[in-house]
């Protein structure tokens, strides 16, 4: 008997049959010559949560966590020293990237962080006597995200450090964070050295005041939102991509940095540190992430993730309705690429706060806005373009205003639902750079990896508690 032409004769017109669930339904057509399109989908992993036990509509309470995600419009109004300008910071406090954490427990790169954070601050002499001082219980660690701030990597912010101050005008509230130091051997990384504290001290000494100069005569701010978006539309990502954002921050600085200096060689070297370091924005999208999720947080019955952020020993999340609470996990292992002379066994596990960029939609979210990212981080561009179509799966929702153009001008994969995760099984996707393990040594690479799932586990038994 001829199977296709019965069929045919049988509808009037050629078929193709989909089929969901086991294979060998289609294995058995597909013997008959019948063409036959395995679609790839499984039932729930775990039953749909739609209220929760005081009856509070979670969609709903989705939709107002994404609307104030979109309306947020993050501007870069200003610089200041950290201790002036971060509450409730002081003299003998470390901010450090991730959940809470102690000296005992922080990984290599953070404690090197630390140690030379110390020394820079001039309050240990060297790295014996930093470390001994960490120690001492003298320092007060605490998280940046409980300070209204975000940090890169190891996300170390000491007193006397300048930071951006960037405030979202829709809401009011602000946000903090250092200036990017660069690339390799650095302290955000973990990296101690002369060389390190000589950047440091430059940056604090010279670019910052001219930043500083600049953004004062600049009556409105830079609007941190709109530069976001022109460059997702350039091929960053705006995470680990940042170089079409910081030719966009110079365009938008430089006449002011012109019309504000007297000294033609200084200003030359603060546009070619700028020029001459591609993630120099990255310290610029991390804290307008964080200043459009902060508005967000704290509406009652959410499961949408407000917070990912690693200290290098652990991941932790927390969500728009329990703002106050980490849901933690082993921080994962990063695949990627790496420097000449180093390789996997080199690396010290995930860390930084730059999971705020992928909380907010962009990042490992937008990668197919980002195809080249590919080189830096490793994968194909068609996998950074089927990473962001898998990641609307676990997302309550799409970005007006961040649009890729390679999807016809869709928006970005936006909120990040516990509830979905679990359903799914899709981790948030992350790119992100490679800390050595050990203290003191700097970058070794860069790579991507997905959240760890137990921290979401964690998550979705608490909202199931609300």
């Amino acid at each position: 008997m001829d199977r296709p032409a019965l069929t045919q004769s049988l509808f009037g017109q050629p078929l193709t049959i989909l089929n969901l669930g086991l294979e060998i339904f289609s294995r058995s057509l597909q013997m008959q010559q019948v063409p036959v399109v395995e679609v790839d989908w499984r039932p729930p992993q775990v039953a749909h949560l739609r209220f929760t036990r005081q009856g509070i509509d979670i969609d709903l309470a989705n939709q107002e966590v994404c609307r104030r995600i979109k309306a947020g419009r993050p501007v870069l109004v200003g610089m200041g020293i950290a201790k002036q300008v971060i509450p409730n910071m002081h003299e003998r406090m470390i901010l450090h990237a991730g959940p809470p954490i102690s000296w005992e427990r922080m990984c290599g790169p953070q404690r090197g962080a630390v140690m030379g954070a110390l020394i820079y601050e001039g309050l240990a002499k060297n790295e014996a006597e930093a470390a001994a001082l960490a120690a001492s219980g003298e320092i007060e660690f605490a998280p940046c995200h409980h300070h209204h701030a975000i940090g890169p990597m190891a996300g170390i912010i000491s007193p006397s450090m300048p930071v951006f101050i960037v405030e979202n005008k829709t809401f009011g509230n602000h946000a903090y964070c250092t200036l990017n130091e660069g690339l390799g051997k650095v302290l955000r990384y973990g990296g101690m050295g002369e060389e390190v504290y000589a950047r440091l001290k430059w940056m604090e000494k010279v670019l910052y005041p001219a930043l500083d100069r600049a953004l004062n005569k600049i009556a409105d701010g830079i609007d941190l939102k709109s530069l976001i978006a022109q460059a997702l539309h350039m091929g960053d990502e705006c995470h680990n991509r940042n170089r079409a954002a910081t030719s966009l921050f110079i365009r938008a600085v430089a006449p002011a940095l012109m019309r504000t200096s007297n000294d033609n060689e200084t200003l030359a070297k603060v546009i070619e540190f700028i020029d001459q370091n591609d993630h120099f924005f990255l310290n610029l999208s991390m804290p307008a992430a964080k200043a459009m999720l902060e508005a967000a947080e704290g509406v009652e019955g959410s499961s949408i993730v407000t917070v990912m952020a690693r200290n290098g020993t652990e991941f932790g999340i927390r969500l728009a309705s329990m703002p106050e609470r980490w849901f933690i996990a082993p921080a994962g292992r990063v695949q990627g690429l790496y420097l000449p002379g180093f390789k996997e066994e080199d690396a010290n596990p995930d860390i930084g706060d730059s999971t705020i960029t992928e909380t907010a939609g962009y990042g490992g979210m937008a990668m197919a806005a980002a195809p080249a990212i590919t080189k830096f981080v490793g994968g194909t561009p068609e996998m950074a373009f089927q990473t962001t179509l898998e990641m609307y799966e676990i997302t309550q929702d799409e970005h007006d205003a961040f649009t890729i153009p390679a999807l016809n001008f869709r928006g970005t994969p936006l909120g990040i639902d516990v509830r979905k995760v679990m359903e799914t099984g899709i981790l948030p996707q992350i790119n992100t750079g490679i800390a050595h393990k050990e203290p003191g040594i700097g970058m070794v690479g860069a790579g991507i990896l997905r959240a760890p799932k137990e921290c979401f586990e964690e998550a979705f038994a608490a909202l199931q508690s609300l």
